[in-house]
């Protein structure tokens, strides 16, 4: 960008437009201030995707696959280009600020945001991290590393206090926001949770080491509403409190004026909301960061209907599977956003067993069976969210490729669905959706449009408004008792074909803004309803203060008998030559705002797949979650495979899996245990407003070893499609040399890990091999560790995961000759 002197700038504006700068002109966007050009910056929610300002299912977004799935790449050039695809978008919706990546860490499998984040390891989680700042801010759009720093846990996150040792903040929880200020990310967000005894809103950590000896430029904004006090906050290294009008620093100018807060400091806090805002072409005079790419034509580009995440997917033209290795294809232009989003599905796809069934012939009969199978979950609950224009499932991926015959076997979720465009219209216009109304008081209409869900986050509320009415036609498929729901604060009411079921009253008794703006409490009730017969349903709530707008209308109709659905899916299980079971977690398992209590899989799922193996030898169980769930039956089928969260193409990407047009090209970002109870940390909800960090720095893999338990898959596993033979490790001047050969029928990919004795991960590489080919390749390895192998005072070993040293410094495989 163009120098312009930011000082000069912060010297024309008196106290009050200063300060005015600093707190939120709304949820998402900052003041303007056109006595020196300043316009206002707008903000969005990520990761996976860009929201833009607010929930509003017709503006839709492309959907990545989940953090975890990102990081069981290894792959920081994959990750870069989806971090440019991501600036394409926030370009194209007017966002200057993406509030991503999230760079805590793994501490433990039941942490709520487990999904969010990276990884246990803090390299990986550094790298991989780094990786989506340059490839945002390469394209022109602010990154946000968030959420500085350990905010681990989701039970009572908004206050609790973290008390971690010194060192350990410094050498595992610190290091991914370091590697972050290194590649030069502009923005930092601190958490909402406290740090030894300080909330991070004014906590030290925010000047020393952040600002100080990292030398972090730019600017620090508030998680939303984490800003709770006046002087303490803005004495601190705080710069932007978020979301606004409203908030503690409106009382700064009395607080500089009483001398509780010196000007200097408000000064610095503009100085550096300018110095975005120039970076992002926010400000007149400065030349911001030019993107290096061409925005993308995105799958996006168009404001479509579309279902709901989980819904069967929308029909788009089908993209022709590739028959390319995957290390060959390039990295995408205008038409290949879709082909990106495929690539990483296959990427991060884990294959953690295969007894030879994988990959499928051409013409395999398929029993696609499993709650997620069609309803596949792309994406983790939350703020994080995002509304794709359309959803491949599981289902429809592999419909495309081979025969596929279908059923879930089991149910999971207990709450009704949210009306869409595939079951309601609006009862005004008559076209797919829902009538929403504003009403005052009395009950006049101040306002309506016709949305496309049920579930309505986000409204443009008006003056006056006291209600919001959400009104759908619904045509029932089946005759029955159907279970009907309504959601939000205040007092709730249900009308169904004009006969009032439901009057109540839900009081506010939290401050979660992800529980208020995201997931309110619902009411529910049954009402008998007739196949082909339309009936309005019509839910209102009651717009208190501070309360938000989310209103949800569902419904759901009665359900084929237990028994007898899980007796279909065995049934097609024993008729096909292979079974495909997917299995998961649900949105009241895995989401912001709370932690999970159970690694279990919900509803029956466990013994669904041991039913199905019983008939069927060919088994093969894809994994649809986020983090670690139990597998008490992984060494029973014949294969199992991780999908994440993956994202708006997941069906394409399994379905190059499963058929080797790809290999399964991830490895675990975090270890996987066989039980619950044998975690080595497990702890995340505080006693007393206080989470211990008592295991010191010993979290992920490097607790499993000091535990001297074997988990089910260490950190850094995976298998693909073909075998490796590591032949012989040197040292290099910039780390360590590897050689391995490809032992196995198929080119293939290996990932070559190198670890430090007592020390964890300090390296990777890639290495890519036809059949019998031998390669070599170059781990780079930090100076430090390279210095204690050349002093003896320690060593670094070389393997396919934390759990395996293949071969040490010096060493050759005992099967290759001297």
């Amino acid at each position: 960008m163009d120098e312009v002197d930011l000082d000069a700038l912060v010297g024309k504006l008196e106290l009050g437009r200063k300060v005015r700068l600093l707190t939120g002109a709304t949820d998402w966007r900052t003041h303007d201030e056109p006595e020196i050009g300043l316009r206002s910056i707008v903000m969005s929610d990520g990761p996976i995707g860009v929201r833009g300002q607010g929930w509003d299912e017709r503006s839709t977004s492309v959907a990545l696959p989940s953090p975890t799935a990102l990081a069981a790449s290894w792959d920081v050039g994959l990750v870069e280009r989806l971090g440019l695809l991501l600036a394409a978008e926030a370009r194209r919706k007017g966002v200057d600020v993406l509030l991503a990546p999230t760079l805590n860490l793994h501490r433990t499998p039941l942490a709520g945001r487990h999904f969010e984040c990276f990884s246990e390891d803090p390299l990986l989680t550094a790298r991989i991290g780094a990786a989506y700042i340059t490839g945002v801010q390469g394209g022109g759009v602010a990154a946000t590393a968030k959420h500085y720093v350990a905010n681990d846990s989701e039970t009572e996150r908004m206050t609790l206090d973290a008390r971690v040792d010194e060192d350990v903040l410094r050498e595992v929880y610190l290091v991914p926001f370091e590697h972050a200020v290194r590649a030069g990310v502009w923005v930092v967000m601190s958490a909402y949770n406290g740090v030894n005894g300080t909330t991070m809103s004014e906590n030290p950590l925010l000047a020393e080491p952040l600002k100080g000896s990292w030398g972090f430029d730019g600017l620090v904004v508030s998680d939303w509403g984490a800003v709770r006090s006046t002087a303490a906050s803005a004495n601190a290294a705080q710069d932007l409190a978020m979301p606004g009008p409203d908030g503690p620093w409106r009382d700064l100018v009395a607080a500089v004026e009483r001398g509780e807060v010196p000007e200097a400091a408000v000064d610095a806090k503009v100085k550096r909301l300018l110095r975005l805002a120039a970076r992002v072409g926010a400000l007149d005079g400065a030349r911001p960061v030019e993107p290096q790419v061409e925005t993308p034509e995105t799958p996006e580009t168009r404001r479509v209907e579309t279902p709901p995440v989980g819904a069967s997917r929308v029909e788009t033209p089908p993209v022709e599977a590739p028959r390319v290795e995957a290390s060959r294809v390039e990295a995408p232009r205008v038409e290949a956003s879709r082909e990106l989003l495929r690539e990483a599905v296959a990427k991060g796809t884990v294959l953690l067993r295969n007894d030879g069934v994988l990959p499928l012939s051409p013409g395999t009969r398929v029993a696609v069976l499993g709650p997620n199978a069609a309803a596949t979950r792309i994406q983790g609950g939350g703020s994080a969210g995002v509304y794709p224009e359309s959803v491949v499932s599981f289902l429809d991926g592999l419909r495309e490729v081979t025969e596929v015959v279908h059923t879930p076997g089991v149910r999971l979720g207990d709450r009704p669905t949210p009306l869409t465009t595939l079951d309601s219209v609006d009862p005004r216009s008559g076209e797919p959706g829902v009538l929403v109304r504003q009403l005052d008081a009395d009950g006049t209409e101040l306002a309506a449009e016709r949305r496309l869900l049920g579930r309505v986050l986000d409204v443009a509320r008006v003056a006056g408004a006291r209600t919001v009415e959400v009104r759908g036609r619904l045509t029932p498929d089946v005759d029955g008792e159907w279970r009907l729901s309504v959601a939000g604060f205040g007092r709730l009411t249900l009308d169904v074909a004009g006969e009032r079921l439901l009057d109540e009253r839900v009081p506010l008794d939290t401050d979660d803004p992800a529980v208020i703006s995201l997931t309110p409490p619902e009411r529910e009730v049954t009402a008998r309803l007739v196949a082909g017969r339309p009936v309005d349903l019509v839910a209102r709530r009651e717009l208190l203060e501070h309360t938000g707008v989310a209103t949800v209308l569902a419904a759901d109709p009665p359900r084929p008998g237990a028994a007898e659905e899980f007796a279909r899916a065995v049934e097609l299980a024993r008729t096909s030559d292979v079974a495909v079971v997917v299995v998961g977690t649900t949105e009241e398992i895995e989401s912001e705002g709370f932690d999970r209590a159970s690694l279990a899989l919900p509803g029956g799922q466990d013994e669904l797949v041991r039913a199905v193996r019983a008939v069927n030898e060919r088994t093969v169980v894809v994994v649809n979650a986020g983090s670690p769930v139990e597998l008490p039956w992984q060494d029973e089928v014949a294969a199992v495979l991780l999908t994440w969260f993956p994202g708006q193409e997941a069906g394409h990407g399994l379905a190059d899996v499963l058929f080797g047009v790809r290999e399964p090209g991830g490895r675990l970002p975090t270890t996987w245990p066989v039980r619950q109870a044998d975690l080595p940390v497990s702890e995340v909800r505080p006693e007393g407003g206080v989470l211990r960090y008592a295991e010191g720095a010993d979290i992920g893999y490097r607790a499993w070893h000091r535990a001297g338990t074997a988990p089910a898959y260490w950190f850094g596993h995976g298998l693909g499609y073909t075998t490796w033979a590591y032949e012989h490790v040197g040292a290099t001047p910039a780390g360590v040399r590897v050689r391995v050969r490809n032992t196995g029928g198929r080119a293939g990919r290996e990932l070559v890990q190198v670890y430090a004795t007592g020390g964890g991960l300090v390296g990777w590489a890639h290495a890519e091999a036809g059949p019998g080919e031998v390669v070599t390749v170059d781990v780079e390895v930090p100076e430090r560790w390279r210095a204690r192998v050349a002093d003896g005072s320690g060593g670094l070993v070389v393997g396919p995961n934390a759990g395996s040293a293949a071969l040490r410094i010096g060493e050759r495989s005992p099967s290759v000759a001297e």
